[in-house]
């Protein structure tokens, strides 16, 4: 079955587990080694690295000669195209974010395309860049960096960062510490209900900063569940052999909608939360 996936040789467990395999490479014993890193907690999945930096190149270089080519002309249908994608946003941006920053909207838009990007690698047939990578002698190579949780972790990290960076810009580290420890509920400020103020805001402390590091982590893991689960579909339907080609477009005009849809979420979700971080009510 799995043979006619891609390798005669391989069990339908181990024609899985190749294709869910990074490459990686780590420090053993002073020595850096490819492949030999189960279990090792600082190993580099540089498969994920290289794609996901070779996408954000790739946005680079096309908006940027977006930008050049654009004219109050009659603009080409390749700068029409890219302006469309920037008005989406730029109205998404203003419909969800209540603040005042000159950042949100090109982040906005670096946000949603790279994800998309990375998520667009889902449907080049699972087998065609491993099998290439091999008959370069590289062993393993995951295309979609999205289906990696270290880079959605990544990314998810950075946006926490900005959401402590504008709640401080917005009311200062002051504003901060009273949004962790006087909500959701009001400690008591008179009579004998002070006694109990410390553990109202100990209880406030613990329950708000739990609703703040999940927010980077279900943008973490909703982008990367989604993406891995379709990944895994695409091995399934390819380990059909010649028979998968039905099954393989079907799908994959399916999941054309998750690739999209994944990565407006997470860009919706981004703006959403530093628009919260940025009241200052």
């Amino acid at each position: 079955m799995a043979g006619e996936g891609g390798n005669g040789q391989q069990t339908s467990g181990e024609y899985i587990g190749h294709h869910l395999q990074n490459l990686q490479v780590c420090s053993v014993d002073g020595e850096w080694v490819w492949n030999q890193c189960a279990g090792n907690p600082m190993a580099l999945n540089v498969d994920s690295m290289f794609w996901s930096l070779f996408l954000g190149l790739l946005f680079i270089w096309i908006f940027g000669s977006a930008a050049k080519k654009a004219s109050p002309k009659t603009p080409s249908k390749f700068v029409t195209a890219i302006e469309m994608i920037v008005e989406i946003i730029d109205s998404s941006v203003k419909d969800a974010f209540h603040g005042k920053s000159k950042l949100i909207a090109p982040l906005a838009l670096t946000v949603f395309v790279w994800v998309f990007f990375m998520n667009l690698m889902d449907l080049i047939p699972v087998d065609w860049i491993p099998l290439a990578s091999a008959a370069v002698g590289i062993p393993y190579m995951k295309v979609v960096p999205t289906t990696d949780v270290n880079i959605t972790f990544g990314m998810s990290i950075a946006v926490f960062a900005l959401i402590i960076f504008y709640t401080h810009k917005a009311k200062g580290p002051l504003g901060l510490i009273k949004d962790l420890t006087l909500h959701p509920i009001a400690p008591p400020t008179k009579g004998i209900g002070l006694l109990g103020a410390p553990f109202v805001i100990g209880f406030n402390l613990i329950l708000e900063t739990v609703a703040l590091v999940a927010k980077p982590v279900s943008l973490s893991l909703r982008l990367f569940g989604n993406m891995y689960a379709g990944e895994l579909i695409f091995i399934l339907i390819a380990m059909i052999g010649i028979y998968q080609l039905p099954l393989h477009f079907g799908w994959a005009v399916f999941h054309v909608l998750i690739v999209t849809l994944q990565a407006y979420i997470f860009m919706m979700l981004t703006i959403v939360y530093l628009s919260l971080a940025s009241e200052t009510h």
